[in-house]
């Protein structure tokens, strides 16, 4: 690890990402919402999260957390656009045929507009900007 501030960033991601992770075991799992097919594509990006950050802080080395920007980027995009077909009237008809749970459904709707992929959305944007920042500061170090 080329410094203690890499460390604490991946200690950051990694802790995001189990964050997000349990949250989303706890909303199926605890509370029993059937996820929709968004919701599974979400955990897709986010549950090797763990993983992958979790192996980088053990071995202190953040170049093997490469794969990490490409789920959360990926991951955060899918959340938006799994917000947008919750919240835009335009697109609710299309999360209706989503599959068995429809994707326009909203479990949770804190102060109007904390929702499920909400939620996920914020993890993932964490994620990804603290990795931007890991990568700058491993270019400064280098």
């Amino acid at each position: 690890m080329e410094n203690t501030k890499n460390e604490t960033l991946l200690m950051i991601i990694w802790v995001q990402s189990l964050i997000a992770t349990l949250g989303s075991l706890f909303f199926s799992e605890i509370l029993g919402y059937v996820p929709c097919e968004l919701c599974w594509i979400q955990r897709i990006f986010m549950y090797p999260l763990v993983v992958i950050y979790g192996a980088a802080l053990f071995k202190k080395d953040s170049s093997i957390a490469l794969p990490g920007i490409i789920h959360s980027g990926i991951g955060m995009f899918v959340s938006l656009y799994h917000y947008l077909v919750q919240k835009l009237p335009a697109l609710q008809e299309a999360g209706g045929s989503c599959g068995a749970v429809p994707c326009n459904t909203e479990y949770v709707n804190y102060l109007g507009f904390v929702t499920i992929p909400f939620l996920a959305g914020i993890a993932f944007i964490i994620i990804f900007v603290m990795h931007i920042m890991l990568f700058k500061n491993r270019g400064r170090n280098e």
